[in-house]
């Protein structure tokens, strides 16, 4: 549990000093692991603000997904995928079960690829529910991982 606080507080921190949500959490994953993130943190770009602004999934979960396949994913086609899976499947329940959603307009109430979307976001100040999401869903992260790894 304190090592999930240490690096959900971590990747707080990388979302407040300027990454975006599934940058900061993937990055805080990397560290958790002992891995250079400079290649998953580029891969991580697209993912962020919901896919990009297009309502699909919050950018902190997809960024814990591409930090546990960062851990525990496949290094040929003849590995299983069934821990990774199995990882994911228990990250994804929790964080759902912990926020009442996944997609990034259902969990911001809005759709920041709007103009009207983003002035609302900016307006009820909800980078502050981003800052909770990416710290949030890197502590399950870790601890799905420590269960696994």
């Amino acid at each position: 549990m304190e090592q999930s606080m240490k690096f959900g507080k971590l990747a707080e921190a990388h979302f407040e000093n300027g990454l975006l949500c599934a940058e900061s959490v993937v990055s805080a994953i990397a560290e958790y692991h002992g891995v250079d993130d400079h290649l998953a943190l580029k891969m991580a770009t697209g993912f962020c603000s919901g896919m990009a602004r297009t309502c699909g999934p919050c950018g902190a979960l997809s960024g814990a997904v591409m930090g546990i396949s960062l851990v525990l994913g496949r290094e040929s086609q003849d590995d299983s995928v069934a821990v990774t899976y199995e990882a994911t499947q228990e990250f994804v329940k929790k964080f759902e079960s912990e926020f009442g959603a996944k997609d990034c307009h259902e969990l911001l109430g809005c759709d920041i690829g709007t103009d009207e979307g983003m002035d609302y976001f900016r307006s009820q100040n909800l980078r502050t529910n981003c800052s909770n999401y990416t710290r949030k869903a890197t502590e399950i992260a870790v601890i799905v991982l420590s269960k696994h790894a």
